[in-house]
This record gives structure tokens, sequence and C-alpha cells, in this order.
């Protein structure tokens, strides 16, 4: 009886293997899938040009706008100094002329490294082997469950801890990267990718400024308001030179007048941002975490005094960029390896508000899903008790912590 029942499972076995084997080789024997450019099959909402090398916002129309409220009064600064050149003092009108074209060309260099670069994006999770040991089936069910909201009771756990500087740091799992933020990190919605040191989205230049371009946004408001200065002074010193009363002046030199009151309101607005922007870098904090008041009642583990901070964002390596936009990759993959009861043609979406969304083809199963369970944590962070250590999860983009050293 025993020797019976041991020969119906071999058989069992052996149908098991021959039938997997059976399928491997119908994949393999299958059609070969075209590839394409990364770029091309995008997830996020990012633009490209130039075969991929460089990466805008969805935006990114609003860099025209940008270019015109610079370009224009500089171009009609530079003409009115070539008008005056021949009036005037020409080794001083010279001088002037070239001082505006250098801060010009050093202010849309600025903004074209900050616009055109990634500025950190993190790769979404797209790992489809799955760790079945250590009982681990049961729970890696049921998070598939609740991902194809079949189970809604059922709770992802939203953060895992990391420690720097002697804090807890609270990471998030992101339902759309599928994977755990690392530190400072956030999930853009306008672009709808997840970005590494997260500053904000700036919509004068069509781009998240973040880990990767930060640097170069700092230098192009701070070049933009040297320019603005520059050409409030300069038309001021063009309007005293002339001889006669200064009202009547101005009342025939309308063209400085105009550059007068279009810089002095240009001076408030970038000249306010950078002032903004250099505090936040001498205290180490980001604009996502003062606007959302992260260190008000809390200190902050990332400052390091008033010299290192300057130096960890201004004189910093800039880390390489995680992607390969103009990698091949297979230019459609319908998830059928997964298509079983884990599929579902509804979604529940975190970013987007908790809504249920529908979903058009099956999405591969997701590895962070197997280190799920019930944990519901609403701090961003504590203090660490001595002795207390965290393992990371797999699924957490660990390359990319920001440590402070």
């Amino acid at each position: 009886m025993q020797r019976e029942r041991m020969s119906k499972k071999k058989s069992s076995q052996v149908h098991c293997i021959s039938s997997h084997v059976h399928i491997l080789m119908m994949a393999s024997t299958s059609k070969h899938i075209p590839e394409i450019r990364l770029y091309k099959a995008w997830k996020g909402n990012n633009r490209f040009f130039c075969g991929g090398r460089l990466i805008f916002g969805p935006d990114v129309n609003a860099l025209f706008l940008t270019s015109f409220l610079i370009g224009a009064p500089a171009l009609t600064f530079c003409i009115r100094m070539l008008v005056w050149m021949r009036k005037g003092d020409p080794v001083f009108n010279y001088t002037v002329l070239t001082s505006a074209f250098i801060l010009t060309l050093l202010v849309f260099t600025f903004l074209l490294l900050t616009s055109a670069r990634d500025p950190g994006i993190i790769p979404r999770n797209k790992t489809s082997s799955v760790n079945l040991e250590d009982g681990s089936n049961s729970s890696l069910t049921q998070s598939m469950e609740w991902v194809n909201n079949k189970t809604p009771h059922l709770k992802i756990p939203r953060t895992k801890d990391v420690f720097i500087n002697g804090y807890t740091i609270k990471v998030k799992f992101c339902e759309t990267c599928l994977l755990y933020r690392p530190p400072r990190a956030s999930h853009c919605s306008i672009c709808n990718n997840c970005v590494q040191r997260f500053d904000h989205h700036c919509p004068w230049v069509g781009q998240c400024i973040a880990l990767r371009n930060y640097p170069f946004f700092i230098c192009f408001i701070s070049t933009s308001t040297l320019l603005c200065i520059f050409i409030f002074t300069f038309s001021w010193i063009n309007l005293i030179r002339q001889p006669g009363r200064l009202w009547s002046t101005m009342s025939h030199d309308i063209v400085s007048v105009i550059l007068i009151i279009y810089s002095f309101v240009s001076i408030w607005f970038v000249g306010g941002l950078t002032i903004f922007h250099v505090y936040l870098m001498s205290t180490n904090q980001t604009t996502y975490e003062n606007f959302r008041s992260r260190y008000d009642k809390k200190e902050n583990p990332y400052k390091r005094g008033l010299l290192k901070n300057v130096k960890e964002v201004l004189f910093a390596k800039i880390p390489p960029s995680q992607l390969d936009l103009r990698a091949m990759v297979p230019e459609e993959d319908d998830g059928s390896e997964y298509e079983s009861e884990y599929s579902s043609s509804i979604r529940y979406d975190n970013e987007m508000g908790g809504k249920v969304t529908k979903r058009e083809s099956p999405k591969k199963l997701p590895s962070p899903t197997r280190y799920l369970d019930n944990i519901d944590i609403s701090n961003e962070y504590e203090t660490a008790k001595d002795g207390v250590s965290s393992e990371l999860d797999p699924s957490f983009y660990s390359s990319q912590l920001d440590l402070s050293r």
C-alpha cells in the first residue's frame, strides 16, 4: 500500500516536471519579441529628445516661457549697450556688454543642465523572481490579493526602518514603483517617478529638482539674480550718465525705464527664491521637507554644520544616473507568466489617493511583497535606542542611501 502511494507521488512529480519542461520549450520556440530603446517604453510621464539623451518633465513647454522671460530683457539690454557704444565711453560700454553676455550665457547653461538631465530617478522594481522559502507562500498570496483589491482590509506595510546618525528613518513603500524609497526620496506625481533627495517639481524649468540637478538649480537661480541686479544697476547708470534732468532723460529713454522696472520686480521673485534655497542648503533641508515642517519639532538627522552642508550640496560629486535610457528592452511585456489568480482588472493605487484604477494588462509579481506585514506607523522618524539594529529589506533601494559620513 505504501509502495503504491510512493509510486503515485513520483509519477505526479514526473508529470509536473515534464509539463514545466514543455512550457519552457514552448517559450523558447516562440517567436522573437522585438526590442526597443528603454526611453520609448518609459512608464513615467517624462519627455525625451535626442534619442533619449535628454530627459525632461512632462511640462517641458514651460522652458519656452522661462527662456523668453530671461532672454528678452537680456537681449534688449545688450542691444541698448550697442547703441550707446558710439555715443559714450566705448571701453565702459564694451565691458558692460561683455559682462551681460557672459551672465546671460551662464544662466541658459545652468537652465539646460537643470532641466535636461536625469534628476535622480529611481528605476522601478521589475524583478520577477520570487523566493518562496520559509513558508512565505501564504503571505505572498495575501499580499498579491491586496494589490489586486481582493482583500481590501489587508494592510500593506507602508514603512521600513533604516538608521541614520542615530535616528530611525521611516522609508515608505511606493505602490507605483514597487520599492521602498531611500531616505529623502519621494514620488513626483507630475513625472510619475520616485526621485532621490526630492526637493520639488519646478514648473519654470519643467523638471524635478532633486539629487542630481539641485546644484545646477542653485547656480541657475543665483546667476539669474545676478543678471537682474546687473541690468537694474547699469540701466540706472545709463540714465544718470545722460546730460539733462533725470525726469527728462527718463521720458526720452523709455527702454531703460522698462528694464529698470522689469529687473526690479524680477529681483524680488528670483532673489527671494535664491535666499530661500541658500537657507535650505545651509540647514541641509529640502523644499519638500521644509513645507511639511518635517524638522520643526524634531532634530534634523542630516544637519552637519554650515560648511559641511554647503559642501555636500555644491561641491560633492554628483552620483551617476541609475538609468540607461538607450538600453534595449522588450517592446511589450504582457506579464502572462503571472496571469493566474493574482491577475485582476482593477488595482488599488496608493499614489492616486487610494482610488481603484483599471489596469490594461497584468503586472509582474513584485518581489517586495514577500516581506509585507501588518504595520501602520505614523511617525516619520524617532530617536533610536542604543544597541538597536535594523535589517534592510531586499526591495529597498540600498545603493542610493543618502547617508551622512
